[in-house]
């Protein structure tokens, strides 16, 4: 893999991309190219400068098309390999060697690692040094292997926030399915199709990236109408519906009626409280659907006579 191409999806954020940029001119290892789909109506503007070509390409921004801004990226890039990155996302010193070298030897879809940085760290004049002391690992995602690539048999644990792929590899996979339109679901289709092809997902020791703080919601009540969307194009896909965490979430909060073998019902749209259990605040790296899962189930029993004497 002489050659990446690094990719991300970008719709407003704008000091997250420039700091992405910053981290990829640090690579020990530089992209061959840098490729921005642009999902919103106008061009970014006073970019960093580069060691290397960056390229925008405009997106219809009428809708959050992830999978279709994903597939023509990679349609356009040149390099050997693709690293797909989200915006938010400040890369490792050696996170294009790492993927560099993984992809020499395994042909598959791997996985680096994700760090989680609380707000204010990655501020101008930002450096790795405080990066790794602030920063903090997701507690519902496993780490790393200790050493090299390690298969992994869960096509769910697939996450499209920071990916490698053989350029030629990706294309002949069909790429993502561009039915799913709006937030969610888009990437566990693409792992199931991937890996029921023969395809090997993998997680990779490095290729690191620290993912910058910004206001979140999880689960993702303010894109429910698309996560009940996706679900359900994904049932009539595969069989049964994918995100079932936040579609529990959902049911818990009161949002839905997901009455399997029925379509799914929104009962009602978040309000306040919701968006307050929600949120991610300020203090958190980030926001975590567990959590908020496991409050409502204790509100739950402790409302429900039945349920706290169990």
């Amino acid at each position: 893999m002489n050659t990446l191409s690094v990719l991300t999806l970008a719709k407003g954020r704008s000091s997250h991309l420039a700091n992405m940029m910053l981290g990829l001119a640090r690579q020990s290892v530089l992209p061959h190219e840098f490729i921005i789909a642009v999902m919103q109506d106008s061009l970014y503007e006073n970019l960093p400068d580069m060691p290397f070509p960056v390229r925008q390409i405009q997106i219809d921004s009428s809708a959050l098309r992830l999978s279709t801004a994903r597939n023509h990226a990679a349609r356009l890039a040149t390099g050997d390999a693709l690293v797909f990155l989200d915006i938010d996302c400040i890369p490792a010193p050696e996170c294009l060697h790492d993927y560099q070298q993984g992809l020499v030897t395994h042909d598959g879809l791997l996985m680096g690692e994700v760090m989680y940085l609380p707000a204010g760290t990655a501020e101008p004049g930002w450096d790795y040094h405080r990066f790794e002391q602030n920063c903090a690992k997701h507690s519902d995602r496993r780490g790393p292997p200790e050493d090299g690539v390690e298969p992994c048999t869960d096509y769910r644990c697939f996450w499209s926030l920071n990916f490698a792929i053989r350029r030629d590899r990706f294309l002949s996979s069909g790429g993502f399915d561009e039915n799913y339109i709006g937030y969610g679901g888009e990437d566990t289709d693409y792992a199931k199709g991937f890996t029921l092809s023969g395809g090997m997902l993998a997680w990779l020791k490095g290729a690191r990236v620290y993912h910058q703080h910004h206001a979140h919601h999880m689960p993702p009540v303010h894109h429910i109408a698309t996560v009940v969307r996706n679900a359900e194009h994904f049932e009539k896909k595969w069989g049964y519906r994918t995100m079932g965490h936040w579609l529990h979430a959902f049911r818990l909060m009161g949002l839905i009626d997901d009455t399997p073998g029925r379509p799914i019902r929104i009962l009602r749209q978040p309000d306040d409280e919701d968006f307050a259990l929600t949120g991610q605040q300020s203090h958190q790296p980030y926001a975590n659907t567990a959590s908020v899962i496991r409050i409502l189930e204790q509100r739950l029993a402790a409302t429900t006579p039945s349920l706290a004497a169990e």
